[in-house]
Formats: C-alpha cells, sequence, structure tokens
C-alpha cells in the first residue's frame, strides 16, 4: 500500500476522495467526480455497501492518503490508544506529524509519494540531521531544511514556487530558504483528509 503503482484515478474515484493528487489523476477524478470506477460505475443498480465494507473503505482512505501499510497503521494505531485523548483524533494527528506530510502539505513537494521520494533519498534534514524515514514524527521546535546542494535547492526552489503549499498556523515556511519551522502540534481542525474516522478504529479494535 505504501507504494502503490496501480491506477491511481480509479481509487480517487472508488474512495470519493482525492486520496492521489497527481495532475492526470486529479484531473480524471474531477471529471468524473461521483462516479465510481467500472463500466457501471454511475448506473443505479450498484449494491449497497455493508458496514464492513464501509469501514474498510474509510480504513483504505487513511492507507492511501498517507502511505501506509497495514503494519504501520496498526502500530501507529496502538500509539493512538495509550492517549488521553480520542483514539479516532489522535491517530489522524499522528498522521499529520509524519515528516512527508509535513513536507507536502508546507509546499516543497506536490504530492505525498513525491514528498516520501525525496526523504527517502535524504534531500532533507531535520533540526541539522539528515532524515531519510518519511515515518519520522515532528515535533514542536522541529526545523526542516532542504539540503544545501545547489542543484536540490533549484529543484525545491521551483517546487514552492508553483504554489501548491497551504497556510497552516502550526507550520512556519520561509519559501527562500526552504525552511519549515514546527511551531506547534497539530490540532483536530489541521487534519487534512476527510473521514469517518470512528469507522477506522471500530474495525481495528476488532
Amino acid at each position: 500500500m505504501a507504494h502503490y503503482t496501480g491506477p491511481k484515478a480509479k481509487v480517487n474515484r472508488r474512495l470519493g476522495v482525492l486520496v492521489f493528487e497527481d495532475g492526470g489523476a486529479t484531473r480524471a477524478y474531477q471529471r468524473r467526480e461521483g462516479q465510481p470506477p467500472g463500466m457501471h460505475g454511475s448506473g443505479a443498480f450498484r449494491s449497497k455497501s455493508s458496514t464492513y465494507g464501509m469501514a474498510l473503505k474509510e480504513k483504505q482512505k487513511i492507507k492511501y492518503y498517507y502511505g501506509l501499510g497495514e503494519r504501520q497503521l496498526r502500530r501507529m494505531f496502538r500509539t493512538a490508544r495509550q492517549t488521553t485523548g480520542n483514539t479516532g483524533q489522535e491517530l489522524l494527528l499522528l498522521c499529520e506529524r509524519r515528516l512527508d506530510n509535513i513536507v507536502r502539505r508546507a509546499g516543497l513537494a506536490l504530492t505525498r509519494p513525491q514528498a516520501r521520494q525525496g526523504i527517502a533519498h535524504g534531500h532533507f534534514l531535520v533540526n541539522g540531521r539528515k532524515t531519510d524515514k518519511p515515518s519520522f514524527m515532528v515535533r514542536a521546535g522541529d526545523v526542516i531544511t532542504v539540503k544545501n546542494r545547489k542543484n536540490l535547492l533549484e529543484i525545491y526552489r521551483g517546487i514552492v514556487e508553483s504554489g501548491s503549499g497551504e497556510v497552516l498556523p502550526w507550520l512556519a515556511v520561509d519559501s527562500q530558504e526552504l525552511k519549515i519551522t514546527v511551531n506547534c502540534p497539530p490540532e483536530s481542525v489541521d487534519i487534512s483528509l476527510p473521514v469517518d474516522v470512528d469507522m477506522v478504529v471500530e474495525l481495528l479494535s476488532r
């Protein structure tokens, strides 16, 4: 799941949300938004999903969107259950704190897979140290920068200039220095994925 290479537009349409942001997948989703994939996708005879099927669909949204494997998701779920807050909300907040998600939302990558690839190749530093794990959990006060190599700086400046980043109160982005400062942990209003996480919690609790 973390390295999905199949038809992304079909996944977007099947899940009903833009989990893959590639240009082609986005355009295909927008053209047929609301229509599931398949020759009978827009027909009136599609059977209604069971409660289990709907919960599985919500879980797949999280896995595809954040690029998680089943074991990764369950490990994060166990961590979320150990907190005193709402388990589902805490699970999504852990996902939001992943380094690849932050690189994407700050605008230093066009998609999460692109962010994961750049991190895995050692393009980013966290507090001055190379970090090649996309799943790295950032904390308040962490500073993320691009490695000081001319070709990398040129690539990432071009990405930043595309304007794909978001204005987020918990992140401070310096587009000139290619630097992201984590002001504070994300809150529930900062969660970017529309998902019924309570159904996912119930499914993972079985």
